[in-house]
């Protein structure tokens, strides 16, 4: 496939990592690049682009912000034939709750209707869990045939710009995949997964509850193998897949696997406790989010507490079975890579 790529969402994590694989294939994943594939870049005004430089000429980077229409369409211009990978979007707000909607809504809806313009062949929408919000219970996966109940604002936005996508796809303008990655984790991870690793080294790690509730994870280069899988299966058209590791971990394994990682691979003194709280704090926490995002603001903190206890598990039997998609990263293999990636960057846990 030689045609151009466009990525958004550069140079944030799973932007950067997308156009890596673009440009030098997924090896592990037997996923090989094409020689002189062009990949153009929309990134975000003002940010810094050395890590797109050191790919090649091959890429080009440009700086687009989504939310201005003119903008958008300078990105698109001449393309034609070309698959869109649309990756930019707000998970934490800086200026409160609006941000979901002005850059997950709208922004969408400018690149729908400008690569609609622009003559696009497919565009590949990268969505969440959230349009699905919690799992019923913990034996109870997501799949596609779930019914969406949309966490929080986040969530709402998100399902929202499923529904522009959708549409786009009935009006036959242009071919749609959507998928469905959950938490994120990996090389290039912002500091607030740094973060994390710290708070279990000095003994820190949150456990809300017993710990043994589920969340899917991941691993960043898992998520591009099914990105790239979404624009070379033909039959991808018009669907939506759920995109993770191969099967849910529960928190006391996560915090668990972290901890012995840094102890027994990376000479790192730990603190071998966890900061344990009560169920009662995530619905706490759950109440207190909905009445600031109610106010118009946001803060991360409540957020990501209010989550804390929850099952957020997903199966990816559909992506397997319809794509190809065999994840090779697992959760001990990805952690390791991602605790040296931040020693590697000189970065203190």
């Amino acid at each position: 496939m030689t045609e151009l790529a466009i990525v958004t969402g550069a140079p944030g994590w799973l932007g950067t990592a997308l156009v890596r694989s673009l440009v030098q294939g997924l090896e592990e994943a037997g996923l090989p690049a094409t020689p002189g594939r062009q990949v153009r870049v929309g990134k975000l005004p003002g940010s810094d682009d050395d890590e797109l430089k050191v790919l090649g000429d091959q890429v080009i980077a440009t700086d687009c912000d989504i939310t201005d229409r003119a903008s958008v369409d300078r990105l698109l211009e001449g393309a034609i034939g070309a698959t869109l990978f649309h990756s930019a979007g707000v998970i934490h707000p800086s200026r409160g709750r609006q941000q979901f909607y002005d850059v997950n809504v709208e922004g969408t809806r400018n690149l729908i209707e400008a690569a609609e313009k622009a003559g696009v062949r497919r565009f590949i929408h990268v969505s969440s869990n959230s349009p699905v919000g919690i799992n019923e219970s913990r034996d109870r996966l997501f799949d596609e045939n779930s019914p969406c109940r949309p966490y929080m604002h986040y969530g709402k936005s998100k399902k929202a710009g499923e529904d522009l996508v959708n549409a786009a796809f009935k009006r036959g303008n242009m071919e749609t995949v959507i998928i469905r990655p959950p938490w994120f984790y990996g090389p290039g991870q912002p500091p607030r997964q740094s973060l994390f690793f710290t708070m279990i080294k000095n003994g820190k790690g949150p456990i809300v509850g017993g710990g043994e509730n589920l969340r899917s994870m991941a691993y960043v280069d898992n998520i591009c193998q099914g990105l790239l899988l979404c624009e070379q299966v033909e039959k991808a058209n018009g669907q939506t897949y759920w995109i993770a590791d191969r099967r849910p971990y529960s928190m006391n394994e996560i915090i668990d696997t972290i901890e012995g990682l840094m102890e027994n691979e990376f000479g790192m003194k730990v603190a071998h406790k966890r900061m344990r709280l009560p169920g009662l704090a995530s619905e706490v926490a759950y109440v207190v989010d909905l009445l600031i995002q109610s106010a118009g603001l946001y803060h991360q903190k409540f957020h990501v507490l209010s989550e804390m206890n929850k099952n957020i598990a997903c199966s990816i039997a559909r992506a397997e079975a319809e794509l190809g998609y065999d994840p090779k990263i697992e959760l001990e293999e990805g952690m390791r890579r991602s605790i040296r990636w931040v020693l590697d960057q000189g970065r203190e846990i």
